[in-house]
């Protein structure tokens, strides 16, 4: 795997829009607003702003964009505004030899997944993170800054919850099945990833330490999902699991006429045999971690933590 440059305060920051569009210039604005609280100067591509049904722009001229910050050289780094849907239209369009000869740290999650899968494909570490025009509380702004300018390589802890109940109901930690794993970190959102299957820009997951999150899907979406990953062979080479948030993914009719996700989760991921977890902050949700897409971590499925193991960039 290619690590790219470290970002550096002063650095510019190309912001693309990969699949959905900012709405109007004053979100622009306040795109602009967080990325200079970074210490970065924002380089916005022309047609964040456009217009094509729901994407920003017809799928050539989004691929433009982003092959064009790819290849600027004053530009350090590449984070998407937004998610949204699109990004996998764009797989073809793009020069992932060009991106591997120069390359350059890309940012995001989401529907983005699809991007940093790609890069992985392309031996090429990326950030599955914030996008700019998300929330940044202090601990996302945190986790990002020591991934993307330190190079840190930190170990992450499922929060625990506060809870005044006995037998430890506060600890947020579900594990389907404990032990410790070590692997390189690929995945994100599980329903970009699952739709990538059969395309020849997943990578390939032998030995790998697949991690998930998820928002606004039904329990059954969410079983469909992963048996298709089961079914594809992508489950069976896995070393470990994470899974962090499943963001509104709550049985809608409550009490007992349905699977809970965690159900669904325990059933998939204890007869894997592999150590696997869920609760740890990916995901749709304030607060959210930076995973580094494709660098070795070791996970402990008991304690609840992923440690990185070497740093996303140079």
């Amino acid at each position: 795997m290619v690590r790219p440059p470290r970002l550096r305060n002063g650095d510019v920051l190309g912001l693309v829009a990969p699949a959905g569009f900012v709405a109007d210039r004053f979100g622009l604005d306040e795109i602009g607003a967080t990325v200079r609280a970074m210490g970065l100067k924002p380089r916005f591509a022309p047609h964040l702003t456009d217009r094509d049904g729901y994407l920003a722009g017809a799928d050539e001229v989004r691929a433009h964009d982003l092959m064009t910050m790819f290849a600027d050289d004053s530009v350090r780094a590449v984070m998407a505004v937004r998610g949204g849907w699109g990004t996998a239209r764009l797989l073809p369009l793009l020069d992932f030899a060009a991106i591997r000869a120069k390359p350059k740290l890309f940012a995001g999650f989401s529907d983005n997944t699809a991007l940093g899968l790609a890069l992985a494909r392309a031996g090429v570490m990326s950030i599955h993170g914030p996008t700019a025009a998300t929330s940044w509380p202090a601990a996302s702004w945190e986790s990002f800054r020591q991934i993307a300018f330190e190079g840190a390589m930190p170990t992450y802890a499922v929060p625990v919850r506060d809870g005044t109940g006995l037998g430890g109901r506060g600890i947020g930690v579900k594990t389907f099945h404990g032990g410790k794993a070590r692997g390189r970190l690929l995945g994100g959102n599980l329903a970009v990833l699952s739709a990538l299957v059969g395309t020849p820009y997943l990578p390939d997951f032998d030995g790998a330490i697949l991690f998930l999150e998820e928002t606004n899907e039904a329990e059954y979406r969410i079983d469909r999902m992963l048996t298709q990953l089961a079914l594809a062979g992508v489950l069976g080479k896995l070393a470990g699991v994470v899974f962090g948030q499943c963001t509104h993914c709550d049985n809608p009719d409550g009490g007992y006429s349905n699977f809970t996700v965690y159900e669904v989760l325990d059933r998939r991921f204890a007869s894997l045999g592999i150590p696997a977890f869920q609760g740890l902050m990916i995901g749709h949700i304030a607060g959210q971690i930076s995973v580094p897409q494709g660098a070795m971590a070791e996970i402990d499925a008991d304690a609840g933590t992923l440690r990185l193991l070497e740093a996303a960039v140079a």
